[in-house]
């Protein structure tokens, strides 16, 4: 079967049409590997490796440049596609799958006899949700299209703009940044997976990248390397953990070019973001994205958009998520200028049947001048049932800012230790689990 009705790949026929022989994608050294009638004739030779029949392919290409046209080959033949970073099929959904292979041997994807049509989707994003069980989230390419539609038109990003690609594509964030835009916009990227700091600096200015979508660790990292010139650079948006005003005015500093906070979640794509020009208050992540309205009722927020997915899968929660809804654990502040993020329901410390809201007890450690970078999560307690632990980056001793904390805060809400370490474990995603944290705290204490 070849669809020819799916909105993605009626967006693409009109990309391909538009700029056969433009660059689609480019190498870290600025190659071009792929012009856009490339990524089509790739496409079509790897249809032909496809079997008949419907099911679930899952593609681990990594930030493959083959990876847009095995998209588009399995979506011609009807298959719903996850993406998910290599190795990963064995947590997929307890499936067993069959590796699927190009004329080369390689391997394209794998799949499993699960019929598409039970899902009704054209794409399944894996997420670990709210309580850490791996489930997946379903949807159809137009609402795809619709958060493609919604990134580029309330950030400015067009074909003539070049996506550095490092972020990972598997993930919300980068398909919908990067890969979306490719096939959808028509707007180019460098498909790298060098994290290393020097790696994506260098990359940057050999390429030329005009837009670089990332998440706050990397731009602390590049802040601290020797400034260098980027200037084709205009555009840079952190998402997928809080930017702090402190990593941003540091990047800014060394590259003058402003970082902008990002808002969005894997369930309903991109929900705000702040595209003015001038610093903002730390969690401030601006007004809704084009095409997106919030409810915002007792501090929480109902995200209404076309781009909200049809819901989980293989057990649904219509209360949290369908019907073009989406209700985040976020705890937000809205104001004229927009949406500042205040922590999430499920991060709240249960401290003698009183509730800390964490982000209030970093943002007073914040304040002290040696304090960088913070994150509190709670621990359990014997007597208070739990109690909250800061990990601190800074250049002052745990003693002092104990006492800084105590002096500013009612006694229950102070914390009881300080974890001074030199920058915050996160993920390759940029995201701090609290979770992980405690955990990693409980075994330094008993080591």
């Amino acid at each position: 079967m070849n669809r020819t009705d799916q909105p993605i790949l009626a967006a693409w026929r009109e990309t391909v049409r538009r700029q056969p022989s433009q660059a689609a994608v480019f190498g870290a050294d600025g190659v071009v590997l792929r012009t856009f009638s490339d990524v089509e004739k790739e496409s079509a030779t790897l249809a032909e490796a496809i079997p008949g029949g419907e099911g679930i392919a899952l593609v681990e290409l990594g930030n493959h440049p083959s990876l847009p046209a095995v998209l588009l080959a399995l979506w011609r033949a009807d298959r719903t596609v996850v993406l998910a970073e290599p190795g990963a099929s064995a947590s997929l959904v307890g499936i067993t799958l069959r590796v699927v292979r190009g004329p080369a041997g390689e391997v394209l994807f794998s799949e499993t006899g699960q019929p598409a049509q039970t899902l009704a989707a054209d794409f399944l994003k894996l997420t670990s949700g709210t309580t850490g069980t791996p489930r997946a989230i379903r949807f159809s390419a137009a609402q795809l299209l619709a958060d493609c539609t919604a990134v580029c038109d309330t950030m400015g990003i067009g074909a003539g703009d070049l996506n550095y690609g490092v972020i990972s594509w598997a993930h919300s964030y980068g398909f919908s940044n990067l890969v979306l835009p490719l096939l959808c916009r028509g707007v180019p990227v460098v498909a790298t997976e060098d994290r290393l700091p020097r790696a994506i600096l260098d990359g940057l200015a050999r390429t030329g990248a005009t837009v670089f979508p990332s998440v706050p660790v990397f731009f602390q990292k590049l802040a601290a390397l020797a400034a260098a010139p980027l200037p084709k650079l205009r555009l840079c948006i952190s998402a997928g953990a809080p930017l702090s005003a402190t990593v941003a005015a540091g990047f800014r500093q060394s590259f003058g070019v402003k970082v902008h906070s990002f808002y969005g979640s894997s369930e309903c794509g991109g929900i705000c973001y702040d595209a003015s020009a001038d610093a903002v208050p730390e969690g401030f992540v601006g007004p809704p994205m084009r095409g997106v309205r919030l409810v915002v009722s007792e501090g929480r927020i109902e995200v209404h958009s076309p781009a909200a997915a049809l819901g989980y899968w293989p057990e649904s929660d219509d209360a949290v998520l369908g019907n073009g809804r989406f209700t985040p654990e976020d705890l937000v502040e809205q104001t004229g200028a927009g949406i500042t993020l205040k922590g999430r329901v499920s991060d709240f410390i249960n401290i003698a049947g009183r509730k800390l809201n964490p982000a209030e007890l970093e943002a007073v450690l914040r304040e002290h001048p040696a304090v960088r970078e913070c994150v509190v999560f709670g621990v359990p307690s014997a007597v208070r049932g739990e109690e909250p632990v800061a990990c601190v980056v800074a250049d002052a001793p745990p003693e002092e800012l104990l006492a800084f904390a105590a002096a500013r805060l009612p006694a229950w809400q102070a914390p009881k230790h300080i974890w001074p370490v030199p920058a915050l474990p996160v993920n390759e995603r940029g995201k701090l689990s609290r979770r992980a944290l405690a955990e990693r705290w409980f075994d330094i204490r008993e080591a």
